[in-house]
């Protein structure tokens, strides 16, 4: 944003008053002190090179208050009109990218209401009567994180979208599944694919939760005893279309746990995103060769010709990093300060609008990577061995009556054998089986099928085909899809 020189006066333009007609430029706070702030003040104290991006929601709140005032008789239906108008005019010179920062503007409420002065004229005066810089910026950051939320959680159910139908395309396909990253139990593809779905379904469950936490109205407050002057609070939240008012002033002004709160989701879907991205990053690597990222999310090396290196992946994963150091950020700055309003909250928001940054880059980049994922479905089902059935046969040992902590004793035998015989599981000789125990011959043959083993977990949750269609029908009604259309 350009910055211009300091001058001792503002030329206002197409405002009340003749062309050209200067008026002094001051601090909102200036009035009781002489000396002039010191330039590295100055700078250490101006939060303009990053709040600039408030100033929709900051005019859409003193349009509101403008509103307000007028209501209760503060001003006269013509200045409210003259305000309005000039707040328009401000707004459309930031949308055009044509507002110009000026050197005394520290933050972007006295940005605005500089311009807007430079506009209407001393009308622009009355607009701050009877509210604070610390209720009007504690307005202003509920009203972006409120419409922040609602874009992360569309780009959140754009993410879902492709694991579920990705789900839907693999069918019932087989692949080991992993405990301590060791092979553990065969699943179904679609299994691990909408494990990984779930996770963001809370991470949206958590943000819609903190919406209604971030809904609350707390303008009207002042800088921390409340207004004075007589401001219907209840007209101001429906105006701005919030549930609620604080019930306290003091705390109003003080209150950051709604920026912490999503602070904390945004760093959990960090930390899901980096979870899927680990997955993929080993699945593609050509030890498991079960999947491969398709060239328009990979990159190469500087010397190896052949590489090709599964960055998007690796770059999520690495972002959760910066997501949890804003959070911490955040948390650290709130420990320790005293009731009310404190600069320190002036720290508020560069962590959380990164963190809107981060996740509005990084999970448009990872809903990309699913849905171009190819999977290699052979590979994946020729990497289950007998081993990853053992479970099957301590089942079988339990239905014939045998004690399931006995049974798991009974088959770990039965691996100890398969190893020092150099023989997979289901080769094993009659005579080991019958030597550990006699029921294990009855239906051993029949065990050795990673389909058969699959289709037994039927329960809510697990990974038979027809359990997987539950889940699919859940999945589709959480993320609100339908079968012929995707929002």
């Amino acid at each position: 944003m350009p910055i211009t020189g300091r001058n001792a006066s503002l030329t206002r333009h197409n405002g009340g008053g003749a062309e050209g007609e200067t008026f002094p430029m001051h601090k909102q706070w200036g009035g009781r002190f002489e000396g002039a702030t010191d330039a590295l003040m100055e700078q250490f104290n101006a939060s303009i090179g990053f709040d600039w991006r408030l100033y929709a929601v900051d005019i859409r709140g003193s349009l509101a208050y403008a509103a307000a005032l007028e209501a209760v008789g503060l001003l006269t239906p013509n200045e409210c009109a003259q305000l309005t108008s000039g707040l328009h005019l401000v707004e459309a010179e930031f949308d055009a990218g044509g507002f110009v920062a000026g050197a005394g503007d520290e933050d972007i409420h006295t940005a605005v209401e500089r311009r807007l002065y430079a506009l209407v004229g001393p009308v622009a005066g009355k607009l701050h009567t009877g509210r604070s810089r610390n209720d009007q910026v504690a307005t202003d950051l509920r009203l972006y994180t409120r419409e922040q939320i609602d874009g992360l959680d569309k780009q959140l159910c754009a993410v879902q979208t492709a694991l579920l139908r990705r789900a839907e395309e693999v069918g019932e396909a087989l692949m080991p599944g992993y405990t301590h990253l060791q092979r553990a139990q065969p699943v179904l593809v679609a299994h691990w694919l909408l494990s990984l779905f779930w996770p963001l379904q809370r991470d949206r469950e958590r943000l819609t939760q903190a919406r209604q936490r971030v809904n609350v109205l707390p303008l009207g407050a002042g800088a921390l005893a409340g207004n004075a002057l007589g401001i219907d609070r209840q007209l101001l939240a429906q105006l701005l279309e919030f549930d609620a008012l604080t019930p306290n002033s003091m705390d109003a002004v003080a209150d950051r746990d709604f920026v912490a709160e999503v602070l904390f989701a945004g760093a959990l879907i960090g930390t899901h995103l980096s979870r899927l991205a680990e997955d993929l990053i080993l699945y593609s690597s050509a030890e498991w060769g079960f999947v491969t990222v398709a060239d328009s999310y990979s990159t190469g090396s500087s010397l190896m010709p052949q590489k090709k290196n599964p960055d998007s992946l690796e770059l999520t994963r690495g972002k959760s990093g910066r997501l949890l150091g804003n959070l911490v950020a955040l948390l650290t700055t709130l420990k320790g300060l005293p009731s009310t309003y404190n600069k320190d909250l002036q720290e508020d928001k560069e962590p959380l609008f990164d963190t809107f940054d981060t996740l509005a880059l990084t999970l448009p980049v990872v809903a990309g990577v699913v849905t171009t994922l190819q999977f290699h479905l052979e590979r994946m089902a020729s990497s289950l061995d007998d081993g990853m059935l053992a479970t099957d046969v301590a089942d079988m040992l339990v239905r014939a009556g045998v004690p399931f902590r006995e049974a798991h004793g009974l088959v770990g035998q039965l691996v100890r054998r398969g190893e020092v015989l150099e023989l997979p599981l289901r080769e094993l000789p009659a005579a080991e089986l019958v030597a550990v125990h006699p029921a294990l011959t009855e239906h051993y043959e029949s065990i050795w099928d990673p389909h058969r083993s699959v289709a037994q977990r039927m329960v809510v949750g697990g990974t038979a085909p027809a359990a997987i269609k539950v889940q699919l029908a859940a999945a589709h009604a959480a993320c609100g899809i339908t079968d012929d259309h995707v929002d």
